[in-house]
Order: structure tokens, then sequence, then C-alpha cells
């Protein structure tokens, strides 16, 4: 995958201290960084202009790229992320595992050359259309792993915990049944992909959310799951769950997770939408990661985090294409800062006591969230991490100019051309010129599942 090189010199780079001149970067023939060192020698190193550590992507369902844009018209009454549900759902019961393999190549491909280095995918169709499992059980899980295995995109994969339809364990309707497992077979399907991970692949696991796995089922699978591993959750993503929530338990749903559960930095609350205070300031301080993915939250209607209160009590963030409307991280942080300007009716929110350049404070912690989410060693250009990284187009008229402290601004918040250029992932060079190295193959095969789907 890509041409082998082993050494960077970066005219700019963005370390994990803020930004340096004349960085070379060293990696191993496994993809770790080994060196990187400000004023160390350019010989016998590819040169580069500006280069940034490549984004964790800490939220995706890789099948619904193929969904993208297909339910933009309304129905006869108030459109939801209920009604949206409901067509996803319908999608979801013909596909087959190599158009799932098909569509997550296609959507990895697209995710690297916008910048995304890794994914995590919060995978959770594991039965055929019938409803049976699959003779072997990771299957499906397979499939989505071989996809980032061809495009070279790193990959945490999250098999997801789903039982049932709503609080109280109610049962699956016939459209879930694709989804359906239990606390012992989802174990089952992490077990099996064990001798598949390595340098490019983590393994956790996802209770889908306190509607479709109960506690009891939360508690078995993360007592099981080996130390260390991450933990991803949907949770308050929609005030109809609040309200559920609180008539089944008394309780909000982050308020009710926490009470039962010991949330720790393992885990990553995905959408955390809906939190009052107290439930903020909890999340903060558990050291868990919110996972947030504004284009999708957008796009669903699902409504604004509280980012400013949530920060300012030092929680940790980080993005996700989560539906796939969107595979730019610099969209999803966009959309982040400007979602609370429209509701705070002021500019420049996501800042802090060090840093006032919203961009840079934005891209530095996503990427220490999205790493810790990951379970991976990824998200900063330092020794031991994996070598992701991203080439900016410094020729773009958008960065004519530019400072150096201004780089990360004109990237974020002008204009909508791609600005990466190129793309490192694990020491590989996987998009040349804006191009995935493998894209024309990678297309056909998605343009030929799109054409048997449809």
């Amino acid at each position: 995958m890509g041409r082998r090189v082993t050494a960077l010199f970066a005219r700019r780079a963005l370390l994990p201290e803020g930004w340096a001149d004349d960085v070379r970067l060293d990696w191993s023939d496994a993809g770790t960084l080994s060196q990187v060192s400000v004023g160390g020698r350019s010989d016998d190193a590819e040169h580069a202009d500006l280069v940034l550590p490549g984004m964790p992507n800490l939220h995706s369902h890789a099948f619904q790229r193929a969904l993208a844009g297909r339910t933009e018209h309304a129905a006869d009454g108030p459109d939801s992320f209920w009604t949206w549900r409901d067509l996803m759902y319908r999608f979801a019961r013909v596909i087959t595992p190599a158009q799932v393999e098909a569509i997550a190549a296609q959507l990895y491909a697209e995710c690297l050359r916008f910048g995304y280095t890794a994914v995590c995918e919060f995978h959770y169709l594991h039965r055929d259309p019938r409803g049976e499992l699959y003779p072997r059980i990771a299957e499906m899980a397979e499939r989505v792993i071989a996809a980032a295995r061809s495009t070279g995109v790193g990959l945490t994969m999250l098999p997801v915990l789903y039982s049932w339809a709503g609080f109280g364990e109610h049962p699956l309707a016939p459209e879930q049944q694709r989804f359906r497992t239990d606390a012992d077979e989802i174990l089952l399907v992490v077990e099996a992909l064990e001798p598949a991970r390595g340098g490019q692949l983590e393994v956790g696991v996802a209770p889908h959310s306190l509607r479709a796995a109960s506690l009891a089922q939360i508690s078995r699978v993360v007592e099981a799951l080996a130390v260390g591993r991450p933990i991803h959750i949907h949770i308050a993503e929609q005030l109809g769950e609040v309200e559920q929530s609180l008539a089944f338990s008394g309780a909000r749903p982050v308020r009710y997770l926490m009470d039962h559960v010991d949330v720790d930095a393992r885990w990553c609350l995905v959408h955390a939408t809906h939190l009052d205070d107290a439930e903020a300031d909890a999340l903060a301080a558990s050291g868990a990661v919110a996972g947030l993915c504004p284009t999708t939250e957008a796009n669903l209607g699902d409504g604004v985090f509280p980012l400013s209160r949530y920060l300012e009590r030092g929680g940790r963030i980080g993005i996700g294409s989560d539906s796939n409307v969107s595979v730019s991280p610099v969209e999803e942080l966009r959309w982040l800062e400007y979602g609370q300007r429209l509701v705070q009716r002021r500019r420049n929110v996501a800042i802090s006591g060090s840093e006032r350049r919203v961009a840079d404070f934005l891209w530095q912690a996503a990427l220490a969230g999205g790493a810790q989410a990951s379970g991976r060693p990824v998200g900063a250009l330092a020794i031991g991490r994996r070598a992701d990284l991203l080439v900016l187009d410094g020729s773009h008229p958008s960065l004519a100019s530019a400072e150096t402290s201004e780089v990360l601004g004109r990237f974020v918040f002008c204009g909508n051309d791609n600005l990466v250029k190129h793309v490192c992932v694990g020491g590989r060079w996987v998009v040349r010129d804006g191009a995935h190295v493998d894209g024309v193959a990678i297309a056909e095969r998605y343009r030929r599942a799109m054409s048997e789907l449809r």
C-alpha cells in the first residue's frame, strides 16, 4: 500500500507542544515513529512544507455511507431522527457482506483523502437478512476490517451489543433482527477478532445504547473485556431518549449510566447532546471522551452539545463522521464551533486559557480525544505513536503567505477545497496528490455495490 519511505523532513510540523520548524520524522518498518527531531538532518528523507498529525475519527457506521443523501426528502408528517432511523433500518435489511466491504472501503478511502487516518467503527450489522448468525460469527466485522486493510486506514473495531428495542427490554422489531446480539455473542465476536489485532487494528466493544442494552448486559461485557480496551456507547442523542430514560429509571441517560457503571477513561460517550449541568460536570470529571459528530447531529436534528461548560470543567472531546453525510474532519470542527456561535450568539467559543486560536485548540483537542477513544497510539507526532500524518498543500491559495500560527485557522475556516495533499498511515503513503493510491479500483467496486442495492 503506497511507496515505502521511512523518514520525512517537514519545514513546519505540528508537535504536541505546538508548531516547530525543520522537524525530521523517522519511523520503523512496523509504522511507529522512532525519532522526532527538531533541527534534524534533511538528507535521505522525503521533504514537505506543512505536516499535521492525522485525525482519528472516533465514530463511524460505515454502511451508512451508501445512504448519505438518499433521505433528504420530507415525509407527510414532521421528520426527525426517528423517521430517518426507519429508513436506515429498511436499507440495512438487504445489504450483503460483500457490499458492506465495498462500501466501507469507499468510505475509508474518502476519509483518508480528507485527513482522517484512523476510524472507530461502531459495527452493529452482525446477522444475515434472515436474522441468523453467519457460520463465522464475526463475518461482517471481518469484512469491515478487510476494507480498512485494503485502504490503509487504522481501525478500532467496536462490535455492538444490541438486544432490545427500548428501555425495559422491549423485544426488537423485525427490521432490527440483523443487529441482534446478547452479551455472550458479542464476546464471541470480540474473541474471534483477537488474532487480527496489531499495529493497525484494535478491538473494543460498544453497548449500542441504554435503550438497546441493559445495565446487567453492559456490566457483563465490560467485566469480561480485556483491560484497557475502548468502550463506546450512544447516549442522550435525542430528547426522546432523555424522556424515555426519565420515565423508566427516574434519571437522565448519562446520570443513569454513571450511577450504575464505572465510567472512566476507557469510555467514549457518543453524542451526549442533551446533558444537564450536573451530567456535563460528571462526564468531564470521569475522564471519558465525549464523541461529537456535528454534521450528523445537524443532519438528524439532534441538538447542540453544551461545549463551553464541558470544556471549562476540563472535558475531553473527539469528533466522528457517524452516518457519513460528511467525511471531513475540517467540516466537523467547523460545525462544532459554528453551532456554538449560533446558540451563544458570540464568536471564538472553543478556546482555553492557554490556547486562544480556535482551530488550533479544536484540532489538538480532537487529536487527543480521538486517540484516547481509539485505544491506539495515534493522534500526535511523537516517539512511540503511529506514523499517521498529513501533508497540506502549501501552494494552495487558501494558505498563501500564511504565517505558521495562521495555518490551522486557514485550514479549518477558509473555503471548502480539500487542502490535504498527501497522507501517510502507519508509515505508508496511502494518498498522493489528493488521490487514494487505489482509489480507482475501490470506487469501481463501490459503484457495483450501489448498482446491486439500487
